[in-house]
Order: structure tokens, then sequence, then C-alpha cells
């Protein structure tokens, strides 16, 4: 049985449970995927699986991807991820992944890229808080000195500095599937995942 699936964000909502509690939620439309390459130990060296997702305009599809598409007999497709396989995990060239793959209460890990922020200093991006607001200290938001005199005579890494923030690989772990909507291929997920909408995610059971 799968494990993960890739999808992407919709939005926040929130819906009702049973017991008259207001949930909030992430809907997310993942699927439906399929596997176009299975990797093996013997002639890879490890176990793997690549599954695809997303649809895509033939002549977006440069040559080397219509040809690996084409040796595994799969329309091809916009993004492609590769899998770990766990003992016991069986993936087939071929294969339908579906949100069905997942049931109501368990709990799923959901990566993605975070909403880049720019370039910002270092109150934003470290949590400074800075210099007096006002009396003409003219020492505000600026991250103040950095470096030492004559031992050790350098500036000591990881130190907190302006620069770019955000953009990056961000997993939420432990978020409960709320619900699950097989017609529409919709993902309900408890609190808040990753990224802008329409970016790309990647679900695996916990």
């Amino acid at each position: 049985m799968a494990t993960t699936i890739l999808g992407t964000k919709l939005g926040m909502t929130q819906i009702w449970s049973e017991d008259d509690k207001l949930i909030p939620v992430t809907v997310i439309e993942a699927g439906p995927c399929v596997v176009s390459q299975v990797k093996t130990e013997e002639r890879d060296g490890y176990r793997a699986a690549q599954i695809a997702f997303g649809e895509i305009k033939p002549t977006k599809v440069t040559k080397p991807q219509a040809g690996h598409f084409k040796k595994a007999g799969v329309e091809p497709r916009r993004h492609v991820a590769e899998v770990r396989l766990e003992d016991g995990e069986e993936y087939r060239i071929g294969e339908q992944i579906t949100v069905e793959a997942f049931e109501p209460d368990c709990e799923v890990h959901v990566s993605g890229t975070s909403k880049g922020k720019g370039f910002q200093g270092v109150m934003k991006r470290h949590n400074f808080h800075g210099g007096p607001g006002g009396h003409g200290s003219h020492f505000h938001r600026a991250p103040g000195a950095i470096g030492m005199c004559a031992t050790p005579s350098r500036v000591l890494k990881g130190v907190g500095m302006p620069g770019h923030m955000g953009s990056e690989s961000v997993t939420v772990r432990n978020l409960r599937v709320v619900r699950i909507d097989a017609e529409q291929n919709l993902l309900l997920v408890r609190g808040a995942v990753p990224g802008a909408r329409g970016g790309l995610l990647t679900i695996r059971k916990a």
C-alpha cells in the first residue's frame, strides 16, 4: 500500500466536527499520482519509487522527460518526486496513487517550501529586540557589534545577520487527516501546512 502522495495546497477553511467543534483545516488536492519508475537494491543500490503528479501541456515536456515517461508507459506529468521505500512497501510502474490510500484520523507528515520573505533584517529574521525606540539613540533596528578584539579577532560562525528569509523546505509533522473526498481528490488536514496557495506538497503517513 502506498504511503506517500503529492498534492497542491488550495487554502485553509474550517469545518464542524461531529461533536460541534470548529476545526481549522488545510484543503489539499492530493493526486492522483502515477508510479513512473521503481528502483531496486540490485540495480540501483537502494529501494525507491518515483511518483509523478500534475497535468502538463505536451509542448512543455522536454525530449528526455518524454522518453522517460514513454519508457514507463505513462502520460507525462508536471512534478516528479522520489520516495524511499520501507520494508514491506511495494510499488509497480503505472500504479495509480489516490487519496484513498489514506483514511480519516490517520496522522501525516506534510512537506513543502515555505513562503519567501525576501531580504530581512535581524529583528524579523532572528527576533532581535532592537535598540531604544526614541530619545535620539540612533540605534533602533540594527544588529549591533558582531566581532571581537584581539582574541579571537574574527566573527564566529552562526552569528545572526540580515539575509534571505523563507523559501526553505519545511516539514510539519503529525497532522491529523480530518476528512477525505475521493471524488474530488481532496485531503482535509487539521492545521496549517507550509507554503502558499498552489504550492507543491508531499504528504506521507506518519
